[in-house]
């Protein structure tokens, strides 16, 4: 039953995903953490496995970057292959001082710049948020892990590149941090009635200017692949 994007077959997939934007994280989280893991998915490169976690079924894949992008993926992964709970893992940008670089950011809810809405013919403006059961989930494992943390609204952009320093506007309403996907996804979640849910590593701060290496946003957010799979896995059976 592969899709235009997806080479898997039924049952290949499991319930429970994670989903980080870069390919590459998804083959480094199924070889280091989990148990017999096989690639389902390598149409243009965008590698997805699925193996063992303490002994229950977990898939992630890469969705590639912005909205469009993971609309795609996680639209598929729902609609024809069946995920219920979809955890995004990725890094961001923190626009609060506050926010350090290093630490995770659970997204409660996320704003866009964006027009990923619009198709839904909303008469008013949307406000896409995580499923609490999974971030009540990752919140407990946060804390067991002895994970340094915060949760909060965040803002999923179209622009990586910007011309006018915007981050400021969205930061004097308390939005925490800056990355690109979230919106979409706990959009295709809330529609399709799945759960969601969006963790990140906070690589840079774009008010003090601080950023982790191109390496470490790679491979080295280990607290926050664990956080997720600790949060999948309380719901795999």
């Amino acid at each position: 039953m592969a899709t235009p994007h997806n080479e898997a077959e039924r049952g290949q997939i499991a319930e429970s995903i994670l989903l980080p934007g870069d390919p590459l994280r998804a083959k480094f989280i199924a070889e280091n953490f989990l148990e017999n893991a096989r690639c389902f998915n390598r149409v243009r490169n965008m590698l997805g496995y699925t193996g063992l976690y303490k002994g229950k079924r977990i898939s992630v894949m890469g969705t590639g970057m912005g909205c469009p992008s993971i609309g795609i993926y996680s639209h598929e992964l729902i609609h024809e292959y069946g995920v219920k709970r979809l955890i995004r893992v990725g890094s961001c940008g923190s626009i609060q001082e506050s926010v350090k670089v290093g630490e995770l950011v659970m997204a409660v809810g996320a704003c866009t710049d964006g027009s990923y809405a619009h198709q839904y013919g909303l008469p008013g403006t949307y406000s896409a948020t995580a499923s609490y059961g999974l971030l009540e989930a990752a919140v407990k494992a946060a804390r067991a892990g002895g994970h340094s943390f915060t949760a909060g609204n965040v803002l999923s952009s179209d622009l990586f590149y910007t011309e006018t320093p915007e981050w400021k506007q969205w930061a004097a309403m308390g939005v925490l941090a800056i990355e690109m996907e979230s919106f979409a996804l706990y959009c295709n979640a809330a529609r399709a009635g799945v759960d969601a849910l969006g963790i990140f590593t906070v690589s840079d701060s774009i008010v003090t200017g601080e950023a982790l290496p191109a390496e470490e946003r790679q491979t080295g957010f280990t607290d926050m692949m664990e956080t997720a799979l600790e949060a999948a896995v309380s719901f795999t059976e």
